[in-house]
């Protein structure tokens, strides 16, 4: 079960370091390149909003359906273990909001850039005119 966590790990940290190569500044034309790049990219990345929102109906489901480990009937290592899952589930919920969360920041500094790109274009237009 943990093969979907680790994958989602790898999905931010790339989502995460494509953000910061967007926004880190560059010359026009590897801005512009990267940023082709990363539109080409968009389409098929964005399976991971499906995903990231199953996980997080399986965290809550989980949540809901956990046995609580409360009072003097449980011993210290089950205490210990109940706290530990507690842990790994806000974890794992932070991990697929930041996944969403990354891939609309990517998604929309590409767009704001294409735009930029239009306007620019569409000024020298004017200007030649």
């Amino acid at each position: 079960m943990a093969l979907q966590w680790l994958i989602l790990s790898y999905v931010v940290a790339a989502e995460a370091a494509i953000a910061i190569l967007l926004t880190l500044p560059s010359p026009k034309l590897i801005k512009s390149k990267i940023v082709a790049l990363v539109s080409l990219i968009l389409q098929p990345a964005a399976g991971i909003i499906p995903f990231a929102g199953f996980q997080l109906l399986d965290l809550y489901w989980k949540n809901e359906h956990r046995l609580m480990c409360t009072g003097e009937v449980c011993t210290a290592a089950e205490r210990d273990r109940y706290e530990k899952s507690i842990y790994k589930a806000q974890r794992n919920a932070i991990l697929c909001v930041a996944a969403c969360l990354l891939y609309w920041c990517v998604y929309r500094v590409s767009k704001y850039y294409k735009e930029i790109q239009n306007l620019e274009e569409i000024e020298k237009r004017y200007k030649d005119q």
